[in-house]
């Protein structure tokens, strides 16, 4: 979140992303045990920064893109880069409620309701057109409904 937060702030090069990654690791999260995880989120919201961009400007028309808080718009990014092309690496319910965390966590008063009502509706639509990606959890429960979602006010 926070190289994607600077990468944005800044208007940095899609190139500076993976660079902000490896430096953020080394001044934040020296023991973070995954950082080929991080680097390829950050690297995947990057290379389908187009595609993510158009879904948040579909799913939150009363919102332009420009008008939504750096944290929020970068949560969005997350969140739908989990969804659409993690390739089933995180499921879906799983990167819905991360991504309302980090929303709760560093954004404002409204913006966990405002990321799940977006992030919950673009799964809903995936669902219906056939897109989503069906992972089985953990006790062999299959995860094919969207997450409870209520729609922002």
């Amino acid at each position: 979140m926070q190289s994607l937060y600077e990468w944005d702030f800044n208007h940095s090069a899609a190139e500076a992303a993976g660079e902000l990654v490896k430096r953020n690791i080394v001044d934040f999260a020296a023991d973070f045990d995954d950082n080929g995880f991080a680097e390829r989120l950050v690297k995947g919201v990057v290379k389908h920064l187009e595609e993510i961009n158009s879904l948040i400007i579909e799913y939150a028309p009363e919102w332009p893109l420009d008008q939504i808080t750096t944290v929020d718009r970068n949560v969005l990014r997350i969140g739908i880069f989990e969804l659409k092309f993690s390739g089933g690496e995180i499921p879906p319910k799983v990167a819905i409620n991360e991504a309302i965390e980090l929303a709760k966590t560093f954004g404002g008063e409204s913006s966990g309701k405002f990321v799940n009502g977006v992030l919950g509706t673009i799964y809903k639509k995936m669902l219906e057109k056939g897109e989503a990606i069906i992972t089985e959890e953990k006790h062999g429960q299959r995860n094919e409904q969207p997450p409870t979602v209520s729609m922002p006010e």
